[in-house]
Protein backbone atom coordinates (compact mmCIF):
# COMPACT_ATOMS: atom_id res chain seq x y z
CA UNK A 1 0.00 0.00 0.00
CA UNK A 2 1.75 3.30 -0.65
CA UNK A 3 -0.07 6.67 1.32
CA UNK A 4 1.53 9.84 1.22
CA UNK A 5 -0.77 11.42 2.70
CA UNK A 6 -3.64 12.31 0.33
CA UNK A 7 -3.74 9.29 -1.66
CA UNK A 8 -3.22 5.91 -0.67
CA UNK A 9 -3.80 3.27 -3.41
CA UNK A 10 -4.16 -0.12 -1.56
CA UNK A 11 -5.91 -3.95 -2.95
CA UNK A 12 -7.32 -5.63 0.12
CA UNK A 13 -6.20 -9.19 0.89
CA UNK A 14 -10.23 -9.48 0.06
CA UNK A 15 -10.28 -9.47 -3.22
CA UNK A 16 -8.39 -11.38 -6.07
CA UNK A 17 -4.57 -9.70 -6.82
CA UNK A 18 -5.30 -7.24 -9.27
CA UNK A 19 -2.73 -7.31 -12.80
CA UNK A 20 -1.96 -3.60 -13.20
CA UNK A 21 -3.98 -1.55 -11.38
CA UNK A 22 -5.07 -0.88 -7.73
CA UNK A 23 -8.44 -1.67 -6.50
CA UNK A 24 -8.58 1.01 -4.46
CA UNK A 25 -7.57 4.82 -4.64
CA UNK A 26 -8.48 6.49 -1.35
CA UNK A 27 -8.47 10.44 -1.40
CA UNK A 28 -8.31 12.83 0.94
CA UNK A 29 -9.37 16.45 0.36
CA UNK A 30 -7.37 17.88 -2.84
CA UNK A 31 -8.04 19.27 -6.10
CA UNK A 32 -9.62 17.10 -8.52
CA UNK A 33 -8.80 17.33 -11.79
CA UNK A 34 -11.22 15.26 -14.79
CA UNK A 35 -9.96 14.79 -17.82
CA UNK A 36 -12.31 14.39 -21.03
CA UNK A 37 -11.71 11.12 -23.20
CA UNK A 38 -8.42 11.66 -25.02
CA UNK A 39 -8.15 10.09 -28.65
CA UNK A 40 -5.31 9.47 -31.65
CA UNK A 41 -5.12 12.77 -32.23
CA UNK A 42 -2.55 15.06 -32.95
CA UNK A 43 -3.13 19.06 -31.65
CA UNK A 44 -4.27 19.53 -35.53
CA UNK A 45 -6.88 16.81 -35.02
CA UNK A 46 -5.09 14.47 -37.81
CA UNK A 47 -4.94 10.84 -36.77
CA UNK A 48 -2.20 9.14 -35.65
CA UNK A 49 -1.50 5.60 -36.32
CA UNK A 50 -4.35 4.94 -38.73
CA UNK A 51 -5.14 0.77 -38.12
CA UNK A 52 -2.13 0.12 -35.69
CA UNK A 53 -2.99 0.33 -31.98
CA UNK A 54 0.06 0.74 -30.49
CA UNK A 55 0.90 4.24 -32.13
CA UNK A 56 -3.13 5.42 -31.33
CA UNK A 57 -2.33 4.50 -27.70
CA UNK A 58 0.62 6.38 -27.33
CA UNK A 59 -0.67 9.38 -28.94
CA UNK A 60 -3.56 9.13 -26.17
CA UNK A 61 -1.16 8.75 -23.58
CA UNK A 62 0.70 11.58 -25.30
CA UNK A 63 -2.08 13.78 -25.37
CA UNK A 64 -2.93 12.91 -21.70
CA UNK A 65 0.23 14.22 -20.77
CA UNK A 66 -0.43 17.32 -22.50
CA UNK A 67 -3.82 17.70 -20.21
CA UNK A 68 -2.03 17.02 -17.07
CA UNK A 69 0.83 19.31 -17.89
CA UNK A 70 -1.76 21.67 -18.85
CA UNK A 71 -3.54 21.19 -15.33
CA UNK A 72 -0.18 21.17 -13.39
CA UNK A 73 -0.75 17.76 -12.62
CA UNK A 74 1.55 14.76 -12.95
CA UNK A 75 1.01 10.83 -13.84
CA UNK A 76 1.99 10.37 -10.06
CA UNK A 77 -1.53 12.34 -9.33
CA UNK A 78 -3.45 10.30 -11.77
CA UNK A 79 -6.24 7.97 -9.87
CA UNK A 80 -8.27 6.44 -12.40
CA UNK A 81 -8.00 5.97 -15.97
CA UNK A 82 -10.87 4.32 -18.48
CA UNK A 83 -10.02 3.12 -21.16
CA UNK A 84 -12.64 2.26 -24.16
CA UNK A 85 -11.14 -0.10 -26.76
CA UNK A 86 -12.54 -1.67 -29.97
CA UNK A 87 -10.60 -4.92 -29.71
CA UNK A 88 -9.81 -5.69 -25.94
CA UNK A 89 -7.48 -8.64 -26.85
CA UNK A 90 -4.77 -5.98 -27.76
CA UNK A 91 -5.04 -4.90 -23.91
CA UNK A 92 -0.79 -5.92 -23.37
CA UNK A 93 -0.02 -3.46 -26.19
CA UNK A 94 -1.90 -0.40 -24.41
CA UNK A 95 -1.02 -1.55 -20.85
CA UNK A 96 2.78 -1.96 -22.20
CA UNK A 97 2.53 2.41 -23.11
CA UNK A 98 0.44 3.01 -20.14
CA UNK A 99 3.64 1.07 -18.17
CA UNK A 100 5.91 4.19 -19.76
CA UNK A 101 3.91 6.90 -18.26
CA UNK A 102 2.52 5.09 -14.73
CA UNK A 103 4.07 3.96 -11.68
CA UNK A 104 3.77 0.74 -11.85
CA UNK A 105 3.82 -0.22 -8.42
CA UNK A 106 1.07 1.95 -7.75
CA UNK A 107 -0.94 1.85 -10.85
CA UNK A 108 -4.28 4.17 -10.60
CA UNK A 109 -7.53 2.49 -11.04
CA UNK A 110 -8.99 1.40 -13.58
CA UNK A 111 -11.79 0.24 -16.09
CA UNK A 112 -11.78 -1.31 -19.46
CA UNK A 113 -14.98 -1.06 -21.66
CA UNK A 114 -15.19 -3.02 -24.87
CA UNK A 115 -17.00 -0.87 -27.62
CA UNK A 116 -18.19 -1.45 -31.11
CA UNK A 117 -16.80 1.80 -32.15
CA UNK A 118 -15.79 4.77 -31.21
CA UNK A 119 -17.13 8.81 -32.18
CA UNK A 120 -14.94 7.87 -36.08
CA UNK A 121 -14.70 4.47 -37.43
CA UNK A 122 -10.98 4.64 -37.75
CA UNK A 123 -9.88 5.52 -33.82
CA UNK A 124 -9.10 2.28 -31.66
CA UNK A 125 -9.05 3.54 -28.35
CA UNK A 126 -9.80 6.68 -26.09
CA UNK A 127 -8.80 7.19 -22.55
CA UNK A 128 -10.03 9.42 -19.80
CA UNK A 129 -8.62 9.98 -16.57
CA UNK A 130 -8.74 11.28 -12.85
CA UNK A 131 -5.91 13.01 -10.90
CA UNK A 132 -5.77 14.57 -7.44
CA UNK A 133 -3.28 16.86 -6.79
CA UNK A 134 -1.95 18.82 -4.40
CA UNK A 135 -3.77 22.55 -4.17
Amino acid sequence: MQNDGVRRFHSPETLPTPFGYSHIVEVRAARVIYVSGQVPLDRDANLIGEGDLAAQARQVFENLQAALDAAGATWADVVKLNYYLVDVSELTTVRAIRDEFVNTEHPPASTLVEVSRLFRDDVLIEIDAVAIADE
